[in-house]
């Protein structure tokens, strides 16, 4: 039903804004500030969508929790759907989601209204820290193939040689 009313409501408050601003400052002001809205959105999408791509790759590396940044990239990119699309109530939504405040109170409230029974990182391989040594309960479980030794070991393999000679 939300998105239905979405739908329904988002263009008939986009069109009376544009009767309202089109009859106040004109036509082509209206239309300037609509492709102005759109570059300026454009370059902080460009902007903000780097810095949260650069977060991203900082909570992987650090093996933390990648929620929050994948959240503001996704409001980036939602923002930057907003930008483009003609109109100054999405221009009013998509420039707010640039703000890195109110992106943060949305995550806060998504968080609020989600529940999560599980999160793991990676593939459940256990890390540790400081030098490596086994008990004699640790079991080391691998499979191997026994490589002989070549026939003329005087040539060597085709994946060791240089580029071919022509």
């Amino acid at each position: 039903m939300y998105l239905f009313l979405a739908f329904l409501l988002v263009p008939i408050i986009e069109i009376a804004l544009f009767i309202q601003v089109g009859g106040l400052i004109g036509l082509w002001p209206t239309l300037a500030i609509v492709v102005l809205t759109a570059v300026i959105g454009t370059v902080l999408v460009r902007t903000q969508g780097r810095m949260a791509l650069a977060n991203l790759q900082r909570s992987f590396a650090e093996l933390d929790d990648p929620t929050e940044p994948l959240a503001h990239g996704a409001m980036i990119l939602l923002s930057g759907v907003l930008l483009l699309t003609p109109g100054f109530f999405t221009d009013a939504v998509g420039f707010a989601l640039l703000v890195p405040g109110v992106r943060v109170a949305v995550f806060k409230y998504l968080k609020s209204k989600a529940t999560i029974t599980h999160f793991q990182m990676g593939t459940g391989a256990q890390f540790r820290t400081g030098p490596t040594q086994f008990d004699q309960d640790d079991v080391i479980d691998g499979d191997f193939t026994e490589v002989r030794p070549r026939q003329n070991p005087s040539k060597p393999s085709k994946w060791v040689e240089g580029p071919p000679q022509h």
